[in-house]
C-alpha cells in the first residue's frame, strides 16, 4: 500500500466548482476516475492508491451534484453535455495531456461521452459496470435491449430499468424516500453481488408496482453498512455528504434523456470509438451484466479496440472487487503498451 496521502483540491470556474482528490506524482501520466450514483470520489481510494504507487497521477472528482462540488437546483443542469464540460475544464486545469479515463456507473457514461466528443483528451478509456452506448445511456436505448426471457413485456415493460422510469414519473417521491433515512439508504444500496440473482427479476424492476424503492414504508429499512466494501471512515464521509445535500441532485442525472440523446447524436463518427476501450463486467450485476443478453452489443459494434474483462462481483466493483479491478486495468494497460 502506498504511503502517499490523498489530497483535496477545489477548482472553480464561473460556470462550476469541482472538488477533487489527487494522489501520486504530479508529473506522472494522468488517470482520471469518474464515479457514478450514489457515490463520491472516495469510492476510488483503492485504485488510486495502487496506481499512484506505480507512478500515475490519479485524480478523482466529485461529480456535479455530489460531495463538495456544485449542485445546481435546476434538474436541467445535470445533462451529460454539462457534466462532460465540467470534466473537460478540469482536464484543462490539470494540463490537458491525454489521460486514461476510468468511469463507474454514470461515470462510465460520462467517460464514454467525453471520448466520443473529445477523443484528443484520452489515451484510452475504462468503463466499469455500465457499457458504452453510442446513442447514450437513456431509456430509449436501454428498453429495446431488455432480456424479455426474464422480463416479459406485459409484466415488465421497462425491464430492469423500471426504477429509471419511476424517477421520471415520480421524482419528488423517489427522492423523498431516499432522503428519509440517508444512512440506511446508502447502506441498503451498497451490497455485494449475489450469483443467485442472475437471470432473475431485479428489485429495480419492481419499483413502480411497489410504489417506490422501499415500498409503502417510503424509507430504507435499518441497515448496517458492509464495511468490507466501504471502510468505516470513508462510509462516514459518504453519508455526511448525502446528509448535507441529499439525493435530489444525484437523481436528477436520470431526468435528461432527450437532451442526452441529442448530445450523443452530435458526437464524432456517430459515436464510434477508435481508441482502446476496456469494459469491466460484473458477473453478478443483475442490472448491467452483458453476459447472456444483448446489452453489450451496441458497445461491441461501436468500439474498434474493445477488451472485455469479467469480475466475480455485483454492481459496486470499485469497492467490492478492489484488487481485482486494479489487476484488470493493469493487465489491459500492459497489453496496450
Amino acid at each position: 500500500m502506498s504511503t502517499l496521502t490523498l489530497t483535496s483540491h477545489i477548482f472553480s470556474t464561473p460556470r462550476h466548482t469541482t472538488h477533487y482528490l489527487a494522489l501520486g506524482p504530479v508529473d506522472g501520466p494522468l488517470m482520471i476516475f469518474l464515479h457514478g450514483w450514489p457515490e463520491i470520489s472516495l469510492i476510488w481510494r483503492a485504485q488510486m492508491e495502487a496506481f499512484a504507487a506505480e507512478g500515475w497521477h490519479c485524480i478523482a472528482p466529485d461529480m456535479r451534484g455530489y460531495g463538495r462540488s456544485s449542485a445546481p437546483a435546476d434538474v436541467d443542469a445535470y445533462t451529460l453535455e454539462n457534466i462532460v464540460a465540467d470534466m473537460a475544464a478540469l482536464h484543462d486545469h490539470l494540463g490537458g495531456l491525454p489521460a486514461i479515463w476510468v468511469g463507474h456507473d454514470w461515470g462510465s457514461v460520462v467517460a464514454g461521452e467525453l471520448v466520443a466528443h473529445e477523443p484528443q483528451r484520452s489515451r484510452g478509456v475504462v468503463l466499469v459496470s455500465v457499457p458504452y452506448f453510442p446513442t447514450t445511456n437513456a431509456l430509449p436505448t436501454l428498453v429495446p435491449l431488455v432480456d424479455r426471457a426474464i422480463y416479459p413485456e406485459d409484466l415488465y415493460p421497462d425491464g430492469q430499468w423500471d426504477y429509471y422510469r419511476y424517477y421520471n414519473k415520480h421524482f419528488a417521491s423517489a427522492v423523498a424516500d431516499l432522503d428519509a433515512d440517508k444512512a440506511a439508504s446508502l447502506a441498503s444500496i451498497y451490497r455485494r453481488g449475489d450469483p443467485a440473482s442472475i437471470a432473475k427479476v431485479a428489485s429495480n424492476a419492481e419499483v413502480t408496482r411497489k410504489g417506490g424503492r422501499f415500498g409503502q414504508a417510503h424509507q430504507a429499512p435499518p441497515t448496517q453498512p458492509d464495511l468490507a466494501l466501504w471502510p468505516a471512515a470513508d462510509f462516514a464521509v459518504l453519508v455526511q455528504t448525502f446528509e448535507t445535500h441529499g439525493f435530489r441532485a444525484p437523481c436528477a442525472w436520470y431526468l435528461n434523456d432527450a437532451a442526452n440523446v441529442d448530445y450523443a447524436n452530435r458526437s464524432l463518427k456517430g459515436g464510434r470509438l477508435s481508441l482502446p476501450v476496456l469494459f469491466v463486467n460484473g458477473d453478478y450485476d443483475p442490472m448491467n451484466t452483458i453476459k447472456g443478453n444483448q446489452l453489450g452489443e451496441p458497445m461491441r459494434a461501436a468500439c474498434a479496440d474493445l477488451t472485455v474483462t469479467s469480475l466475480p462481483g455485483g454492481h459496486w466493483l470499485p469497492v467490492e472487487c478492489k484488487a481485482e479491478l486494479v489487476e484488470a486495468i493493469s493487465a489491459w494497460l500492459k497489453a496496450k503498451g
